[in-house]
């Protein structure tokens, strides 16, 4: 029970410092310093501070996809139910990095960008498996093949747009003609 508590203490510890200074300018030892543990405990629990950040991103995004799929689970059209899907949970992506890690480091940086691919492709496997469970695709054959083209199209997409984006302004519009010019097309091919 004990060693739940302190590992909890650390990912709420690092939660909230990563979102106020950012991953890159939180240190191990401020992390542990606000978890009230020696800085040797945080290695104990977490390979790394990048493993810590995936864990805490990997389980802030479990919690949100499951959410976007239970407030959109009324809507019968396929089409739209998908188009919702990939809309929320591209913009849900882009907010975690955003919040999280900090665009402009991740622009600079070679270490982020491995880290971004991993936890996107975790992001992925997490989405197909999701999606997969929901009322739309429970009976459907060749389900998977279906939503791993529209989910990776999209990823891509929304990936890109993020990386070349200036300003809080372009990535609006980047994600209103993803919405409204690319994204009909990747849920028609799908379905």
């Amino acid at each position: 029970m004990e060693t739940d508590s302190v590992r909890e203490g650390i990912i709420r510890s690092a939660q909230e410092l990563f979102r106020k200074y950012g991953y890159h300018k939180t240190s191990v030892n401020e992390i542990a310093r606000k978890a009230k543990i020696a800085k040797a405990t945080i290695y104990k629990y977490f390979e790394s501070k990048e493993v810590l950040l995936h864990t805490i991103l990997m389980d802030y995004l479990r919690i949100s996809v499951n959410e976007i799929i239970e407030n959109t689970n009324e809507e019968t059209n396929k089409s739209i139910y998908l188009s919702n899907l990939i809309l929320k949970t591209s913009r849900l992506s882009y907010a975690v990095c955003n919040e999280f890690i900090g665009w402009d480091f991740i622009r600079e940086n070679t270490n982020s960008q491995e880290f971004l691919k991993m936890l996107s492709d975790d992001l992925e496997k997490l989405l197909i498996s999701s999606f997969l469970e929901t009322h739309m695709f429970k009976q459907e054959e060749n389900s998977i093949d279906k939503l791993n083209f529209l989910i990776k199209a999209s990823k891509s997409i929304v990936f890109s747009f993020a990386f070349t984006s200036v300003s809080d302004s372009d990535v609006r519009k980047n994600f209103v003609s993803f919405h409204k010019e690319i994204l009909p097309y990747l849920v028609k091919a799908a379905i």
